[in-house]
C-alpha cells in the first residue's frame, strides 16, 4: 500500500472508530448505491445483529460478503466538490456484528477522483459506516460501468475483472419498482427507500478472498447526509 492509500486507510479507521483528530469542515453528500451481498433477499443484516448462515466446505458459516458501488449525485467537503465521484466498497461483515465490529472491507476510489476528493470521501465514509473493521484497506480502480433504470442496475470495477454487480428488478404487483421504506441505512439519517433488485451476480474476483454469488440480495438506494447530522464529539462544545 503506497503512502496516499495508507493515509486514507488511517483516516477511515480513525473516523469509523470515532477518533477524528480535528473538527471536519462543513460537508454534505447525496449518493446512490448499487448494492448486493451474499444474504438471501432481503438482507437480514438490516434487522439482525448477524448475517445469514451459509453452508461452505461442509460446515455452516455466517457471513455477509458484499459489493457496493456508489456515485455521488451532489456533495462537497469544505471547498472540495464531490459531485460525480464514484467509489466501491467490498468486504465481509463477519459472523456477528452486534458490538459494531465488522470483519474486513476495501474501499476502491475511482481513478478519476482527485487526492482531495479521496481524502474527503474517506472522512465522510467513516460517518456513513460508523463501525470498526478488523481490516480496512484502500485501492484505486476504474469504475467503468455504473448504470441503472427502473428494471436493472449494473456496475463493474476494472471492466469486471476485479468486481461486478448486476441486479434485476423484483417483480411487484405492477411494473413499477418494489420499494422498502422506513428502514435505516447504516449511519445515514435519510434515504428514499430500498429499491428491491435481487442480483444476477455479485462478485469480487481478485486478491486472497474472492467470492461470487448469484440470485442473492441486491438493491438500489439513495441516501442523504450532512455534517450537521453527525453528533459533536464528547467533551466538545457545539458553540
Amino acid at each position: 500500500m503506497h503512502r496516499t492509500a495508507l493515509l486514507l486507510a488511517v483516516a477511515l479507521l480513525g473516523v469509523s472508530a470515532g477518533h477524528s483528530a480535528s473538527p471536519s469542515p462543513d460537508w454534505a453528500i447525496n449518493a446512490t448505491a448499487i448494492e448486493a451481498c451474499s444474504c438471501p433477499h432481503f438482507c437480514i443484516c438490516y434487522f439482525n445483529p448477524h448475517p445469514a448462515g451459509h453452508h461452505e466446505n461442509g460446515k455452516a458459516e455466517h457471513f455477509c460478503k458484499f459489493n457496493n458501488a456508489y456515485k455521488v449525485n451532489k456533495g462537497h467537503y469544505g471547498s472540495v466538490d464531490l459531485t460525480g465521484a464514484k467509489f466501491w466498497i467490498n468486504g465481509d461483515l463477519g459472523g456477528d456484528f452486534s458490538q459494531g465490529q465488522m470483519d474486513w472491507a476495501q474501499v476502491t476510489f475511482d481513478k478519476a477522483t482527485t487526492a482531495d476528493q479521496r481524502q474527503a470521501l474517506g472522512e465522510i465514509i467513516g460517518h456513513v459506516f460508523p463501525v470498526k473493521w478488523k481490516s480496512l484497506q484502500t485501492a484505486e480502480g476504474d469504475i467503468d460501468t455504473w448504470t441503472f433504470d427502473k428494471d436493472q442496475a449494473h456496475a463493474t470495477l476494472n471492466g469486471g475483472k476485479t468486481a461486478e454487480i448486476k441486479l434485476k428488478r423484483f417483480q411487484g404487483m405492477t411494473d413499477e419498482p418494489a420499494v422498502l421504506k422506513n428502514v435505516k441505512y447504516w449511519g445515514t439519517p435519510r434515504n428514499d427507500g430500498f429499491v428491491m433488485m435481487p442480483n444476477e451476480i455479485e462478485t469480487y474476483r481478485e486478491g486472497p478472498k474472492p467470492y461470487e454469488f448469484k440470485g442473492t440480495n441486491g438493491f438500489m438506494l439513495t441516501f442523504d447526509m450532512t455534517s450537521k447530522d453527525v453528533p459533536a464529539p464528547k467533551g466538545t462544545s457545539m458553540y
